[in-house]
C-alpha cells in the first residue's frame, strides 16, 4: 500500500517538474531554438526536450530544484551524460537525421524574491568517446 504522503510528494515533484520544463521552453524559444519534441522516450531512456537551432539538434537536459540546499548540477553525473548521449543517439536514428548534436542543461532553483533563477548551459558537455583497443 502506498502512504498517502507519499502520492502528495511525488504529485508536487512532477509538477515541480513541469513548471521547470515550461519555463526552460519559454526561454529557449525566447532566445531562438525551435521547439522539436517535450519528454521523448525510448525504452527506459528520456530527453525533456528536444530543439533545433540553426545546423544544430539540441538535447537539453532540464533540472528544478525548489531548495538552494542541493546543486542542480550534482544531478548531472557521468551515467545521465551518458543516457542522453544515448537517447539523442537513438532519436537521431528514429528520425534518420544527420545534424550535429548539442548538449544543453538548463538548472532551475528558487531566486531571491521568490523567483526562479534559471541558468543555461549551452554545450554542456562532448558525447564521452568510447576508445577501443
Amino acid at each position: 500500500m502506498v502512504h498517502p504522503y507519499n502520492v502528495v510528494s511525488m504529485a508536487s515533484h512532477n509538477e515541480t517538474g513541469t513548471k521547470g520544463e515550461d519555463m526552460a521552453v519559454n526561454y529557449l524559444v525566447a532566445h531562438g531554438y525551435d521547439i522539436v519534441e517535450r519528454n521523448w522516450r525510448l525504452n527506459h531512456l528520456e530527453l525533456d526536450i528536444v530543439a533545433r537551432k540553426g545546423a544544430r539538434m539540441v538535447f537539453v537536459e532540464v533540472k528544478t530544484r525548489t531548495s538552494t540546499f542541493i546543486d542542480p548540477i550534482e544531478a548531472i553525473t557521468p551515467k545521465k551524460m551518458r543516457n542522453m548521449v544515448n537517447s539523442a543517439n537513438g532519436y537521431m536514428q528514429q528520425y534518420g537525421l544527420n545534424f550535429e548534436a548539442q548538449f544543453d542543461l538548463i538548472l532551475i532553483t528558487p531566486g531571491e524574491n521568490g523567483d526562479a533563477h534559471l541558468e543555461h548551459i549551452a554545450d554542456a558537455f562532448y558525447p564521452p568517446m568510447k576508445t577501443y583497443c
